[in-house]
C-alpha cells in the first residue's frame, strides 16, 4: 500500500463518512440485537462495498460524468440522475442534515427551547447565504471537522468496548437482513458514486499517475482503505447499538439513540462536542447538496432556470420537508430509495465488467429490469397487495430485484446481438 492510495483512501472514507451516516449503524444495531454482525455485513455491502466497487468501476470506465449516460443513453440517464439529485439535494437529504443537526445538536442541549421551525428558518438562512457566496470556512470546517467526528467516535467505541452500556440481547426485529439492507439504501452513498469517482480520479492524476493501469491500480487501492475503514466504523457503531437496548426507551429515534449513547459513554462534555462537531458537518454537507443540486438544475434547463432562482427553490422545498421531522423523512424515504438504488447499484457494478459487454442493451435490461422489480417490491412493501414476490429467489435477503435485473441483462444482451451485431462498446 503506498503513501498515494493512503492519502486519497482517507479522503474517499472522509467523502462516504458523513454526519448523516452516523445514525444509522447504532440504530441497526439495537434492532438486530445479538444478530448485530448480520445486519453490519448487509449494511456493509450495501452502503459500502457496492458504492467502493462503483468508485473503481466508474473509473475503469473512464471516469468520466457521462459513464451512466454512455451505457445507458441520454434519456434514460437523465432520468436516473435527476432522481439521484433529487433525493441528495431535495426530498431527502438535504432536509435530513437540518433535521439531524436538530435533533443532535440542539434539542438534547437546549430541549423545547428552540422548535424545529425556527432552527430550520435560521439553518437554511445560512444554508442560503453560504451557497450564494461560497467561502472558504466551508471547506476549512469540512476538512477539519470529520478528522475530529471520528476521533470522537473511535474514543466512544472504544469506551464501549471496555465497559458496554448492556447485554446484547434478543433481536428487536425479525427482519435482520433486510434491515441491514434498508439501512444501506438510506445513507445514499450510491447515489454519490459518480461524483466521488470523478474527485479520486482527479486525485490520482494530480499525484502523478499518468497512464490507466496505474491509476486504476492506486483507485482500486484507495476504495480498499476507505472500505475498511468504513466497515471497522460501522461496525463499532453497530455494537454500541447492540448493547444499548436496555438503557433507553423503546421508542427512541435514530438521532436520539446516537446522543443518549455518547452521554452515557462521555458525559455531558462529549454530547456537546458531537453536538457542535454535527451541526457544522451537517451544514457544510447541506451547502454542498444544494450548491450541486441548483447548478445541476441549471444545466439540464439549458439556464432557463438560473442558479439562484434554482437554489431558492431548492432550500424553500427541503426546509417544508425539514419539518416532517426526522423520522418521517427517514420514513418516507425507504420506498423512494428502495426503487431508485437498486438500478445505480446494478449499473455500477457491470460497468465494473464494461469491457467484456458487448452492447448498451445490457446496461439497459439490467437497470429496466431493476427498475420493474423494485417498483413491484416495494408497492408489496407499503400495500401487501403482491405477496406472489414473497415467494421470489432472495426476497428475504432484500435482493429479490437481482435476479430480474441479471435476466434483464440477459435479454438485452440477446437484443443487442439482433440491433447491433457483434460490434463491442466503445472502448472508454
Amino acid at each position: 500500500m503506498n503513501k498515494d492510495a493512503l492519502v486519497i483512501g482517507l479522503a474517499l472514507f472522509a467523502m462516504f463518512f458523513g454526519a448523516g451516516n452516523l445514525i444509522f449503524p447504532p440504530f441497526l444495531g439495537l434492532e438486530s440485537g445479538d444478530q448485530w454482525p448480520i445486519g453490519l455485513a448487509c449494511f456493509v455491502f450495501v452502503d459500502v462495498v457496492i458504492s467502493c466497487i462503483g468508485v473503481v468501476a466508474i473509473n475503469r470506465a473512464g471516469g468520466s460524468i457521462l459513464s451512466i449516460e454512455g451505457v445507458l443513453g441520454k434519456r434514460a440517464a437523465l432520468v436516473l440522475n435527476t432522481a439521484a439529485i433529487l433525493c441528495t439535494g431535495v426530498i431527502i437529504a438535504s432536509p435530513r442534515t437540518a433535521a439531524t443537526t436538530y435533533e443532535m445538536s440542539i434539542a438534547p442541549l437546549l430541549g423545547d427551547q428552540i422548535g424545529l421551525l425556527p432552527f430550520s428558518l435560521l439553518f437554511f438562512a445560512v444554508v442560503l447565504l453560504l451557497t450564494l457566496r461560497p467561502v472558504r470556512i466551508v471547506d476549512i470546517v469540512g476538512k477539519v471537522l470529520t478528522p475530529v467526528l471520528v476521533a470522537g467516535i473511535v474514543v466512544m467505541v472504544a469506551a464501549g468496548i471496555a465497559t458496554p452500556l448492556g447485554p446484547v440481547g434478543a433481536p428487536e426485529t425479525a427482519t435482520v437482513v433486510a434491515d441491514g439492507i434498508s439501512a444501506g439504501y438510506q445513507t445514499m452513498d450510491i447515489l454519490a458514486v459518480v461524483g466521488f469517482a470523478l474527485i479520486v480520479q482527479e486525485s490520482v492524476r494530480a499525484a502523478g499517475y499518468a497512464d490507466g493501469k496505474s491509476q486504476l491500480s492506486v483507485t482500486a487501492r484507495a476504495s480498499l482503505v476507505a472500505c475498511v475503514l468504513l466497515t471497522l466504523v460501522y461496525g463499532g457503531l453497530t455494537y454500541l447499538g447492540a448493547t444499548a437496548a436496555t438503557v433507553v426507551p423503546a421508542d427512541v429515534n435514530q438521532a436520539t439513540l446516537i446522543t443518549l449513547i455518547t452521554e452515557q459513554l462521555m458525559g455531558r462534555t462529549g454530547l456537546m462536542v458531537l453536538g457542535v462537531v454535527v451541526g457544522f458537518a451537517c451544514l457544510t454537507t447541506a451547502v454542498g447538496l444544494v450548491g450541486a443540486t441548483a447548478a445541476y438544475v441549471e444545466r439540464i434547463t439549458d439556464r432557463r432556470v438560473g442558479y439562484r432562482a434554482a437554489l431558492i427553490a431548492v432550500v424553500v422545498i427541503a426546509l417544508l420537508i425539514c419539518n416532517l421531522g426526522l423520522t418521517t423523512i427517514i420514513s418516507l424515504a425507504a420506498p423512494v430509495l428502495s426503487v431508485i438504488c437498486p438500478p445505480f447499484m446494478i449499473t455500477v457494478v457491470l460497468l465494473l465488467f464494461r469491457r467484456h459487454i458487448r452492447s448498451t442493451w445490457t446496461f439497459k435490461g439490467a437497470a429496466l429490469a431493476a427498475v420493474g422489480a423494485s417498483l413491484l417490491l416495494t408497492a408489496h412493501d407499503l400495500t401487501g397487495a403482491f405477496a406472489f414476490v414473497e415467494a421470489a429467489p432472495l426476497y428475504v435477503f432484500g435482493f429479490s430485484w437481482l435476479p430480474p435485473a441479471l435476466i434483464g441483462a440477459a435479454a438485452g444482451a440477446l437484443l443487442g446481438r439482433r440491433f447491433d451485431g457483434r460490434a463491442p462498446l466503445p472502448r472508454p
